[in-house]
């Protein structure tokens, strides 16, 4: 692993090797929001060293089979429609219910546990209607930009406005997770936990991992791809 530079961003490893996320997962090295740090800063701010990081990320294999790094824009977009949305739209309803079950159950043992519900639901709240903006708003224009000849006029000026927007969301969402983790103590279940609550556990461990990935594909791979096609077609570029 000696070829993997210290002053390489975070971003740009997962964009090389998808297989790594897992590992800064566990480490809880922040690839997507935070994908801008090179690795040796975000090793210094989680009190890490480079090596025992890069012996880590050696163990890994792929984990992710869909190349998604090698795509055009609009097969990101669908991929991401298809794959993460879809993921995400179905795991908040289903974690929800079986928050609200644990919570019933547990909650007397386990007062933590309201705070926990309050941040899932207050997760859900924003990335529901993100997601819809996503599907309904930007990628459309998105996939105008790329089907056009000539550069389309969008209600918003250039497509970096909402992207803006949902870059600031993205953060919001990656507070909420790390609140989540907290509360839940990286998601490890009490050793009285039931069934379900083991289940709610993994399911949000899950959820995070998944957002975090589909977070940074957005942020370090889709957003900046449309910027330079933009800039391309106003010759900016």
């Amino acid at each position: 692993m000696t070829s993997i530079e210290p002053t390489t961003s975070l971003a740009d490893l997962v964009n090389a090797r998808p297989d790594f996320a897992p590992t800064f997962e566990s480490l809880e090295l922040d690839y997507c929001c935070g994908g801008g740090r090179s690795l040796a800063e975000a090793c210094f701010a989680a009190g890490l060293t480079v090596d025992e990081v890069l012996d880590q990320l050696g163990e890994q294999a792929m984990t992710d089979p869909v190349d998604w790094v090698s795509m055009s824009v609009p097969e990101l977009v669908d991929h991401l429609e298809s794959s993460h949305h879809v993921y995400l739209t179905d795991a908040l309803a289903r974690l929800s219910t079986l928050m609200d079950r644990v919570l019933e159950a547990h909650g007397e043992n386990h007062p933590e546990l309201i705070e926990v519900s309050v941040a899932l639901r207050d997760l859900r709240a924003d990335l529901e209607p993100h997601l819809m903006k996503e599907e309904q708003i930007l990628f459309p224009m998105i996939r105008q930009l790329y089907a056009a000849d000539e550069t389309p006029t969008f209600h918003c000026g250039t497509l970096q406005n909402p992207i803006g927007v949902m870059e600031i969301e993205h953060d919001r969402a990656g507070a909420l997770l790390a609140r989540l983790r907290t509360l839940t103590s990286a998601y490890a279940p009490p050793s009285d936990a039931c069934a379900s609550y083991e289940a709610l556990y993994l399911g949000l461990a899950e959820l995070e991992a998944d957002t975090h990935l589909h977070i940074h594909k957005e942020n370090n791979v889709l957003f900046p791809g449309v910027a330079a096609e933009e800039m391309r077609r106003s010759g900016s570029a």
